[in-house]
This record gives C-alpha cells, sequence and structure tokens, in this order.
C-alpha cells in the first residue's frame, strides 16, 4: 500500500540563545573561568549548534529566536556570516517559559509546520538525532523530548504551539523541568516522543566532558585554549560530529 498523500509543512529548527555578551551567559560557568572566557565558550557552542542544525535543515527551514544584539558579542561578525539562510526573530515575553512559547509560536506562524528548538547548551549534539526529531513529528498532537543529564532537556519539539498551552506553568533551570515538560505536554494532549539525553554546559565540569565528546568542535577548541583541565567523570558518550 502507498504511504498516504500530505500536505503537511515540513519540520523547521528553531534556536533560541542569547549573544553570547560577557557577563550576560554562562554567568554560573563564567563564576569558575571569567565572564570573557564564559562567553567565548558560548559562541563557540552557539557556532557548533548553527553548524548541526544547518546540516540537519536546508536554508528557509532554520529560524534563531535571539536575546541581545550580535554586535556585542563574542565572534559575533563569525555568528552573522553563519546565520545565513536563517530567519533571526526577537524573544519576546518575560521569563524564559513564556519566551519559549512565544518563540514557537512566532516561528508555527511563519512556517505553518512542526517545530523542533534546542538551545545553545549542547555543541555536541548529533545532526541524526536533530533529524530524528522532526521525524517524529508526523501527527498534529505529535512532540518530542531530548531530556539533559541535569533534569532538564535539550530538545523540543512540536506538531503545533497548541502543545506548548501549559508550558509556563513549568518552572525552568531546575532539576524536574523535564518532568514538569513531559506532563505539561501531555496535559495538552501531546503525544510525546523522546529522542537521546545529552549533557548541557552549565558547568565547568560540563564543558570538560562537552568538549571530550565531540573534539573537534569549535567548543572543544575553544575550551582547550582556556588551559584548564578538571578532573571529571565526563558522563557523556562520544557524539557524531558537527561540521567545520
Amino acid at each position: 500500500m502507498s504511504a498516504p498523500v500530505t500536505d503537511a509543512a515540513p519540520a523547521v529548527v528553531l534556536v533560541v540563545a542569547k549573544a553570547p555578551v560577557p557577563g550576560r551567559v554562562k554567568t554560573r560557568l563564567g563564576a569558575s573561568i571569567g565572564m570573557e572566557a564564559a562567553a567565548e565558550l558560548a559562541a563557540a557552542s552557539l557556532l557548533d549548534t548553527l553548524a548541526a542544525c544547518a546540516a540537519a535543515y536546508p536554508a528557509g527551514r532554520r529560524h534563531l529566536a535571539l536575546d541581545g544584539d550580535l554586535a556585542e558579542a563574542r565572534r559575533g561578525q563569525e555568528l552573522r556570516d553563519a546565520l545565513e539562510g536563517w530567519q533571526v526573530h526577537p524573544q519576546r515575553g518575560d521569563g524564559l517559559a513564556e519566551k519559549l512559547g512565544a518563540a514557537h509560536a512566532d516561528v508555527a506562524a511563519v512556517s505553518g509546520g512542526p517545530v523542533v528548538q534546542v538551545g545553545m547548551d549542547t555543541p555536541h549534539a548529533p545532526v541524526e538525532t536533530l533529524q530524528a526529531a522532526a521525524d517524529l513529528l508526523v501527527g498534529p498532537d505529535d512532540a518530542v523530548l531530548g531530556p539533559a543529564h541535569d533534569g532538564g532537556w535539550w530538545l523540543l519539539g512540536v506538531a503545533g504551539p497548541h502543545l506548548l498551552v501549559h508550558l509556563p506553568e513549568v518552572p525552568m533551570s531546575t532539576d524536574a523541568t523535564g518532568a514538569g515538560t513531559l506532563d505539561a505536554l501531555a496535559r495538552a494532549g501531546g503525544h510525546v516522543h523522546q529522542v537521546e539525553a545529552l549533557r548541557d554546559v552549565d558547568e565547568l565540569d560540563d564543558a570538560s566532558a562537552v568538549a571530550q565528546a565531540a573534539p573537534q568542535s569549535r567548543f572543544a577548541h575553544a575550551f582547550a585554549a582556556l588551559g584548564v583541565d578538571p578532573a571529571v567523570d565526563p558522563g557523556v558518550e562520544p557524539a557524531t560530529e558537527v561540521p567545520a
């Protein structure tokens, strides 16, 4: 039997990020290595994320919801160059959960299809997983979540913004954020799939582990330039490298 014909719009990718300006990004990491160094790592992480997403989604299906100004950011011109073929939206709303919901709504209004969203904290995200998340969003109530090792999540995909109606009720950046988001999606009628868990970068040990997981990444090179080598349990399986 042949597959049914569908007029559904293809999934798009949405990166939600802050401009990597010292003192505005990765402040927990900056407490260990300094705000300038933390911003350099944030810039490398965002560049790796943009490259992975560009490998997974063609031009015209890439969106960035940005807080801040790249003119003030570390590696700002490099980031602007990397955003060729992307549509950039300013973040809006109060609080992270509200900003996430608004970004999904803005992108869905433009694209008319499912949205796969990631942040800038997983520069080792495999291209294959970014593609697989889109493949899971085939029904009107499908959702996909990529858990993070700290109890949060690194990827959130939905067939439509109606599935995020309860997201503002979920406390962000806690060890219960992942479970709360799963519950919020289910209460909205979502059929939730999961993809692989990843470790995101919040602390120095996270940065070391992620650099080991993707040794050819921009992030790993930026981390090596810091000259720090904390003793850590990496806790991350080596991942497919993102394109240079």
